[in-house]
């Protein structure tokens, strides 16, 4: 199986693509989509065009997001609510299955503990797919371990 994991924001949306086949995972490519400060049509426009690209390119069998969670900035929940709208549209064009799950559930699949911390998950997420270095930034992090929790998840039997 093959996952693309998203972890949306306005100005830098981390990705990650991983491939489970059996008990071996791998990562196949990850980084960071970065937009200017331009007008926002314009931004979202960017994210979805790189999302769809990464599509196109990777062919991934899903996508994995974080769920959202109520933010004390309602400014920035909303640029990244804006983020989300537009990767899922990207997934909606291409018929992608989406998944998304919450923080504690990606820390759970990804650690073994749904309270760990950031340098927690990136230190796994380093040693699950036996990458030279951590994954930067978070936001890439974060996307990776996404795409790992789904790999695991969606193979799970129910």
């Amino acid at each position: 199986m093959l996952t693309l994991g998203i972890d949306p924001g306005l100005e830098r949306v981390g990705f990650g693509v991983v491939r489970r086949v059996g008990s071996k995972i791998e990562c196949i490519d990850y980084g960071l989509i970065k937009t200017p400060k331009i007008a926002l049509p314009e931004r979202l426009k960017l994210i979805h065009d790189a999302v769809l690209e990464l599509i196109e390119k990777h062919h991934p069998d899903a996508m994995a997001t974080e769920r959202l969670l109520f933010t004390k900035n309602v400014t920035t929940g909303m640029d990244v609510a804006k983020a989300l709208g537009t990767v899922l549209l990207a997934a909606a064009d291409t018929g992608m299955q989406w998944s998304e799950y919450s923080p504690p559930e990606v820390k759970q699949a990804v650690v073994g503990n749904g309270n760990a911390d950031k340098k927690q998950v990136t230190f796994m997420v380093r040693r699950l797919l036996a990458l030279k270095e951590d994954p930067k930034p978070d936001d890439v992090a974060d996307a990776l371990a996404i795409a790992i929790c789904h790999s695991f998840r969606a193979t799970m039997p129910k």
